[in-house]
């Protein structure tokens, strides 16, 4: 045979075995409902529509007493380590998701849901069985499968629950427009003892902070990430009933002048639940530096009663509703006497002098109050009710900054406390531009 032969003959060879598909050899036997709780977290690293089809797929890996479920839709990757119901040998199988998730359901169809939860399933290679039946499974090829991001070690770790309440309140901020992908993002910053969250549309901004607990020597700088707000939003749902801690840790893109783009790493935020672990890609750019647009000093800050507040928007909102009138604010009113009124504002000059608002007592917790007598202050119902939603205790507070001309020329400041940007803020700041 020539040179010529033998590489083409090679060259053959090889494309053959590239193409070759890799047989499913994940095999195990576990419970029917920790097998669907972890698919349900893997579902985070799956998209329906993903090319090439391999990437809606779910890696299924198992060998000694754990079998190990794995998704990655390219933005965000998910591994869930379940316990085998026995010793498993080494394997993996590459399933169609949606496939195994409604088999799955279909094969306990006609249990009661506590028989079904406790089902023994089974898997070799791509047969599926329970105690009643054996049904093949869709595979993908692994050749074209891109495995998923590696995950970053946790750095701190936060309660749940106070991570869950915080995510909360800033994902109303978070923007919608995909035109600009930056403000669709959560921006978390981990600096010492502290996780904050920051999200703005352009017309609010807020800000939360979360404790930590170090679980390495803290970075020397703060660690940030941007994520998509709808990746954490999805996952809020499913922490609910999550119990025990959670970690983060935070890898920003820090490769050196020079290095070849192949090696540069991609920015990427982990939280860790456990067995779980999902790593979210950081999205391009940052939000803007938000200490300077939050007004350090304040003319004067008033607490209102939250639910009184949330009643009176609510009926603004539908008053403006009912007329048919689109982006219309509501007005914060104060009289001579400095008693507080929220009302619609109407569009005809006969209208606006008729209208009378509702009446929301306050009580002022800075300055005297002198400067709002006669004054006024509108906003947006929709962007207020979700501020004053984000609150749970019965107060907050809104700072105010000085009236101009009986009107507020800058933003109002929500808060569930004295507490200010630039004094020590502790819980949430609440940033709604005036309408």
């Amino acid at each position: 045979m020539t040179t010529s032969e033998t590489q083409v003959a090679t060259t053959t060879a090889a494309k053959k075995e590239e193409k070759e598909p890799v047989k499913p050899t994940a095999n195990f036997a576990g419970i029917h409902a920790e097998i669907i709780e972890a698919l349900n977290f893997a579902e985070f690293g799956i998209a329906p529509k993903a090319q090439p089809p391999a990437q809606r797929g779910v890696l299924i890996e198992t060998g000694g007493n754990r079998i190990v479920f794995s998704a990655y839709d390219f933005d965000t990757a998910v591994s869930v380590t379940v316990p085998a119901a026995t010793p498993a040998g080494k394997g993996s199988s590459l399933l169609d998701f949606p496939e195994l998730k409604k088999t799955l359901a279909a094969m306990v169809a006609g249990e009661t849901k506590a028989v079904a939860a406790q089902t023994r399933v089974s898997l070799a290679g791509d047969l599926l069985a329970t105690e009643h039946l054996t049904v093949p499974i869709t595979t993908h090829d692994i050749h074209a499968y891109t495995q998923p991001l590696e995950a970053v070690p946790a750095m701190a770790t936060m309660d749940t629950q106070a991570f869950l309440t915080q995510l909360n309140r800033v994902l109303p901020t978070a923007g919608t427009d995909d035109t600009l992908p930056v403000l669709t993002g959560i921006q978390i910053t981990l600096d010492g003892e502290t996780l904050t969250m920051a999200a703005t549309d352009r017309y609010r901004f807020a800000v939360a902070e979360v404790p930590v607990t170090a679980t390495v020597q803290p970075p020397e700088k703060p660690l940030a990430a941007l994520i998509p707000a709808a990746t954490l939003s999805a996952l809020a749902k499913r922490l609910k009933s999550h119990d025990g801690p959670v970690g983060i840790g935070i890898l920003e893109d820090n490769h050196a002048e020079g290095d070849p783009v192949a090696t540069w790493p991609t920015p990427r935020a982990t939280l860790s639940l456990g067995a779980i672990t999902i790593t979210m890609r950081s999205l391009d750019g940052s939000l803007p530096k938000y200490k300077s647009l939050f007004p350090k000093t304040r003319e004067t800050s008033l607490r209102l009663d939250r639910a009184t507040t949330v009643r009176a928007v609510k009926k603004c909102q539908a008053v403006l509703n009912a007329k048919g009138l689109k982006n219309i604010p509501v007005m914060f009113a104060w009289d001579t006497d400095g008693n507080l009124t929220l009302a619609p504002r109407l569009d005809t000059a006969e209208g606006k002098a008729r209208t009378k608002g509702m009446s929301i007592p306050t009580t002022i917790t800075h300055g005297t109050g002198e400067g709002l007598r006669g004054g006024l202050a509108a906003f947006n119902p929709g962007f207020l009710l979700d501020a004053l939603g984000t609150f749970t205790g019965d107060t907050l507070i809104l700072h105010l900054g000085e009236m101009k001309d009986g009107q507020l020329s800058k933003p109002g400041l929500f808060t569930d406390g004295p507490e200010m940007a630039g004094q020590g803020y502790k819980h949430l700041l609440m940033h709604v531009r005036l309408s």
